[in-house]
């Protein structure tokens, strides 16, 4: 493989992404494949700075503030780490890209979903997932996951009928992108659903996009 590819992860919280972006991750290192496991916001040196603002649930942030952030966030990310993987031929693996900041900040806080797509446009060059996979359940159902774990950050801190924006905001993303988005039932057993993943991605290695 001269090029990698990129697939990211996403849904609403306790929906299972992370989980299932490890194990896919792991999966194919097994096989020899070179791969990145990588998330948002965070995974570089400025995004662990940006990452500590974002996720304090003490912190009053203005929603544009917010949206801006992550942007930088992933300026740095798809600079220092995704498109160099990329282009020395990684399948690079990433828990939330910016179909997130498109149903968090857009769906579910209210701002432009044009103004998101400006700035896809203008910041990253509409630098875009090969494949997203989205795993959806009902936003009780996650939300109830993540108590169990104890998991508390800013976003956990909002009500369900927010967290219910976010969930039908992905699935309207997934309606405009089929070609994009291979949605999953989260409430599936986690083998189920890793192994349905497996088989799409191993099905896009074999044969291409």
């Amino acid at each position: 493989m001269n090029k990698g590819i990129f697939i990211t992860f996403e849904g609403i919280e306790g929906s299972g992404k992370t989980t299932q972006g490890k194990l896919l991750a792991e999966k194919l290192k097994k096989e020899g494949l070179k791969v990145l496991y990588t998330y948002e916001p965070g995974d570089t040196e400025a995004g662990r700075h940006i990452r500590k603002i974002l996720l304090n649930s003490e912190i009053k942030i203005n929603p544009l503030c917010e949206l801006l952030l992550y942007f930088a966030d992933r300026v740095q990310h798809i600079e220092e780490k995704i498109k160099p993987c990329i282009e020395s031929g990684f399948i690079v693996i990433c828990d939330r890209f910016t179909d997130s900041t498109l149903v968090y900040q857009g769906y579910a806080r209210g701002i432009s979903i044009d103004l998101i797509k400006q700035l896809n446009k203008i910041v990253l060059d509409e630098f875009m997932p090969d494949l997203t996979v989205l795993l959806d359940c009902p936003a009780n159902i996650g939300l109830k996951r993540n108590q169990k774990i104890n998991k508390k950050d800013r976003f956990e801190m909002e009500n369900l009928a927010f967290h219910e924006k976010v969930r039908q905001g992905y699935l309207k993303l997934a309606e405009l992108y089929k070609k994009r988005f291979f949605v999953l039932d989260a409430t599936e057993s986690i083998d189920k659903i890793a192994e349905d993943i497996y088989r799409k991605v191993k099905s896009i290695l074999s044969h291409g996009l």
